[in-house]
């Protein structure tokens, strides 16, 4: 049995919903301040991971690139790693290490 596929189905909307995942991005302290931007909108290639939207990121906010490997990453309101496969409508939140002071 074969599957004929349409040469016009790439151009479905829902095809090309299929292929791709729109996700929340929030930045947040100095991250937010370098970005010039607390939130965005990003869309990638389905099946990206975190890793995958922070080079993203990096590629259109360079004055983040030398903060990515430091941050903390969640997803939808947990901490994850950079590994984790993202879904479309996810909240991807950046977060800045924290510095203490001396008590």
């Amino acid at each position: 049995m074969s599957i004929r596929v349409d040469s016009c189905s790439a151009f479905h909307p829902e095809f090309r919903k299929a292929l791709s995942v729109k996700i929340h991005v929030k930045f947040f302290a100095l991250l937010r301040d370098r970005a010039g931007v607390a939130e965005l909108s990003l869309d990638l290639p389905a099946s990206a991971t975190v890793s995958t939207a922070a080079d993203s990121i990096a590629a259109q906010y360079p004055a983040l690139r030398d903060l990515l490997p430091r941050i903390a990453y969640a997803v939808n309101r947990e901490y994850v790693p950079a590994t984790t496969i993202l879904k479309d409508n996810d909240e991807l939140a950046l977060i800045p290490p924290v510095s203490g002071g001396s008590i």
